[in-house]
């Protein structure tokens, strides 16, 4: 089959219009890109550091945003066995931060936090055990399969961080 000059031109445009338009089906509404654990393997390391010790991650169980500006928040799952039980019970993630974002409602400075669902409660702590944020955590009884832990979009430019049934809400 030969295309004229004209043909290979509107063909040459309807593709490069199909590349640029794949990138933003992943984009919420804030521009942010929902990053599954294949593509934080990337951007996490293997171990960190939190309380005077170093954990290893649990990459599987991890998830995040980058944000059309590049900045991210990343989240991932921490193997606590080596803490004290006071400790592991309310540092269960590694938390990281690159730009200050809201979670429901209250702010959070850029930063690298532990970060745990105690209770009915979402808590952020510094690296070296402080509490730093509370908020109230929401229960969602309709998700049909929980997973430990995964962020998802939310309404508004708003994202989500899951354990299970449990989620708090987090924005710029």
């Amino acid at each position: 089959m030969h295309l004229s000059w004209m043909g290979k031109m509107a063909a040459a445009g309807v593709v490069a219009m199909a590349v640029l338009a794949a990138p933003g089906a992943a984009v919420a509404q804030s521009g942010g890109t929902v990053l599954k654990p294949a593509e934080m393997q990337k951007l996490l390391p293997a171990s960190v550091y939190y309380h005077g010790q170093t954990a290893t991650t649990q990459l599987r169980n991890s998830g995040g945003v980058k944000f059309a500006d590049g900045y991210y928040v990343l989240i991932t799952m921490a193997d606590t066995s080596g803490y004290s039980s006071d400790v592991a019970s309310k540092y269960q993630a590694y938390f990281i931060v690159e730009v200050p974002i809201k979670i429901d409602g209250k702010s959070l400075a850029a930063g690298v936090y532990g970060a745990g669902f105690v209770g009915n409660s979402f808590l952020v702590t510094d690296v070296g055990g402080h509490d730093v944020l509370s908020v109230p955590a929401s229960n969602d009884a309709a998700m049909k399969r929980p997973m430990p832990l995964k962020v998802e979009a939310a309404s508004n430019g708003a994202y989500r961080i899951y354990a299970g049934r449990k989620f708090i809400t987090f924005s710029r």
